[in-house]
């Protein structure tokens, strides 16, 4: 068996025990069934107000976060806080949105935030032409206290966090964070590729955990091992027409 497939194999193993602890264990929110999801879990809005009461979310004015369910709170209070908030479309199929509040009705700021409305109150943005983000926040599967981070497993908040780095949306010190439940928070090693995003930061519904911070964070886009998804295939190739020109 090669390394490759190897360290594929030890996280989909990771994702599964994950996905079936949180069910077995009465933890899992909606949307459900968690399997294949950044699985919502119970104590997500307490980790979202805890990340909003940060010094670094506070001094933030452009906040990029993913769309997934357990993360909702934290784009609401963006948008409340009049930051400006990143998000990708689902799987990239329509690249970066970017809201800013001040386009958006204040009855309207709280619907807004939610994967089933954003697109329809923010504006699709290339990725060359977003605003720099002074934070990350990301849905996780799996972490550990090195801030080691395994996905559901498509690779797109790596390859999301690979495209602003190339284009210098974001740096080396831009902190990103996660929230997860405790369950979700590993003992063990969980294997790192040179394009896994790792965490500075993760808070669960006990604690806050500073990651280690023993693994360096992806400079772009590899384009060497770059697989690029079915959905996403579209975004990608607009970047590289657009690379061609310069």
């Amino acid at each position: 068996m090669s390394k490759q497939i190897s360290i594929k194999k030890i996280k989909e193993d990771i994702r599964e025990d994950i996905w079936i602890t949180l069910e077995a264990r009465g933890v899992a929110r909606w949307p459900k069934p968690v399997f294949g999801r950044i699985p919502n879990f119970e104590g997500s809005e307490e980790t979202c107000r805890k990340i909003v009461e940060l010094e670094i979310f506070r001094k933030a004015r452009v906040v990029k976060v993913n769309p997934d369910s357990p993360q909702a709170l934290v784009r609401v209070y963006a948008l409340l806080q009049g930051k400006t908030l990143i998000m990708p479309s689902p799987r990239l199929r329509h690249g970066f949105v970017v809201l800013d509040p001040s386009k958006i009705p204040k009855e309207h700021i709280r619907e807004a935030a939610y994967i089933r409305n954003f697109m329809d109150y923010g504006e699709k943005v290339d990725p060359w032409d977003l605003p720099e983000a002074d934070l990350v926040v990301i849905g996780s599967v799996a972490v550990n206290e090195k801030g080691a981070r395994v996905g559901k497993g498509g690779g797109f908040a790596d390859l999301e966090y690979g495209v602003l780095r190339e284009f210098k949306k974001i740096s080396e010190n831009t902190p990103v964070i996660t929230n997860v439940h405790d369950l979700q928070v590993l003992e063990m090693d969980i294997p790192m590729e040179r394009h896994d995003v790792p965490v500075d930061l993760i808070v669960t519904p006990t604690k806050m955990i500073k990651a280690q911070g023993v693994y360096k964070k992806p400079e772009g886009i590899y384009w060497d091992i770059l697989q690029v998804e079915p959905e996403a295939r579209e975004f990608i190739d607009k970047i590289k027409r657009y690379l061609r020109k310069l």
